[in-house]
Parts: C-alpha cells; structure tokens; sequence
C-alpha cells in the first residue's frame, strides 16, 4: 500500500515537473532558448532615403547579390567553425518607411547563396523620406534579439550616403546596441555628385561613420567612393565579416570612443534644423 502511493505521488511529481517546464519554456525570452548555431547573424541594412535615386538603389542590391554569388565569399561561409550564417537585408530611410526585405535566411554553400542573391533582385525597390540610421540599427537589434538562431558573433552592416537626421541620436543608439554584444559595422557611401545642392552632404562621411555609427568589437568601416563602386566595397566588406578576419588598421575602429567625430554625432540633425527652421 505505502508502495503504491509513493509511486502515485512520483508518478504526480514528474507530471507536475513537465507541466511547469512546458509552462517555464513558453514564458522565457527567445533569447535566452537555444536557437539554430550558426558562425554569424547578419543584417545588413541599405540607405533608401530620398538622397537615394532609382539607378543607385539598384546598384547597392545588385552589388550586394553579386557579393553573394562571388566564390570567395561562398568560400569564407563555408570557412567557418559551423560553416553556415543567418542574414537578412533591410531597407532603411526612417522607421514608418522601413522594409524587411528578406528576413532570416540560411546561406551556407553556393547554391543557398545564389538564392539569397535571386530573391534580392526579385523583390521590389524601395524608396522612403528621411535618413535614419538610428532606426535602422533599432530594427536590425530586434531582428537579431527576436530570432530563432544562435550566432557566434551578431552583426549590423549599414551603408549610407548622409547623416542621420532623424529619429534618435545615432551614437545613443550605436552604444546601447553595442552593450548588448552586437558589433556594427559601416559602409559609407562617399561621392561628390550633387555636392553643391545637397542638402546633408558631408565631405567626411567616413569619418562620421568612424565616430558616430560603428562600435563593438572588431568594429570596422570599408569606404565605397560611389555607388559604382559599392559592389567592390561589399563584397569585401562581406568577406571580413563573414569569416571574421581582423580588418586592416586603417578601416577599423578600436571601440565605440576610439575616435570623437569633431563636428558632433548630431550634425546631420543641426543641418535639418538650419534648412527647416522657418
């Protein structure tokens, strides 16, 4: 008799225990659940903004799935300790105009890679108002802390013609990610077509980028001087992340601090205000 209740109350306590574990799974933060491992979690976020005309638009995704398609990129995700990554492309310009353009995919040899490229040059462009890069960053954590995969490093790539000019303070933005392990890394996109009758024009865009938008670690910036010359400076900048090789002094940056951008992280706004302010 004293063995058959004891055996009832066992057989009640391991019922009791999955119930509160099933219970206990549901409410915990999908971070803190093992997700898909992978070498890298990707978001690479692409300027929209208005700076941005058709034929440019077009060259940044062209150049981004070509990146894909070249062998010594597919060459660097198969390099790595589990030899596939996460990523997903984001057009960015401010947050009501933001587009997931293709969410959380596996690229791990030539073929996932060739349809990540198709699917990017499927889908249809797009174009938004104002320059946020502050948002962009806000969607690409959410994205990375929402997911269902298990990166080794977590990355943000973000190219850009301007400033940001909107949203919050880009640096404010830059250090909370950058406290949460996420490094994030720059393209800026320095040309002088319109030099003279744009409005957020900054001659030293790579140097803003340097001071205001990239942090973490290993943190680094590749330099496209034109959108021509974009596909070139992704796909090295895609070769560098993925296989996670240190980058070359002269584009990298030590830490979040490691340079002060002399005309403030706030000159995209201050330069709103003056062309706006009636």
């Amino acid at each position: 008799m004293a063995r058959r209740a004891r055996a009832g109350i066992l057989r009640h306590g391991a019922g009791l225990a999955l119930v509160l574990g099933a219970l206990a799974a549901s409410v915990l933060p999908a971070a803190s659940r093992a997700g898909e491992p992978v070498d890298l979690e990707l978001v690479i976020a692409t300027d929209v903004s208005r700076s941005i005309d058709h034929a440019e638009a077009l060259l940044q995704r062209e150049g981004v799935a070509k990146a894909f398609r070249n062998p010594a990129v597919v060459r660097a995700i198969g390099s790595g300790f589990i030899g596939r990554i996460g990523v997903a492309y984001v057009d960015y310009s401010s947050r009501a105009y933001n587009r997931i353009v293709i969410d959380w995919t596996i690229v791990h040899d030539r073929e996932s890679a060739e349809s990540f490229a198709a699917r990017l040059l499927e889908a249809p462009l797009t174009f938004g108002r104002r320059t946020s890069i502050s948002d962009a960053i806000e969607l690409a954590r959410e994205m990375i802390e929402s997911n269902a995969l298990e990166g080794t490093r977590r990355v943000i790539d973000v190219s850009g013609d301007g400033p940001n000019n909107h949203g919050r303070l880009v640096d404010a933005v830059r250090d909370a990610t950058v406290a949460r392990r996420i490094t994030i890394n720059g393209l800026p996109i320095v040309n002088e077509r319109g030099a003279f009758s744009r409005r957020f024009y900054l001659p030293d865009l790579d140097k803003y980028y340097l001071g205001c938008v990239i942090g973490g670690p290993g943190a680094f910036l590749v330099v496209a001087n034109s959108f021509e010359d974009f596909a070139r400076a992704i796909r090295r900048k895609l070769i560098l992340e993925i296989a996670g090789a240190p980058a070359p002094r002269l584009i990298r940056a030590s830490s979040p601090t490691g340079y002060v951008y002399p005309r403030g992280c706030d000159i995209g706004e201050r330069m709103w205000n003056y062309w706006n302010d009636p």
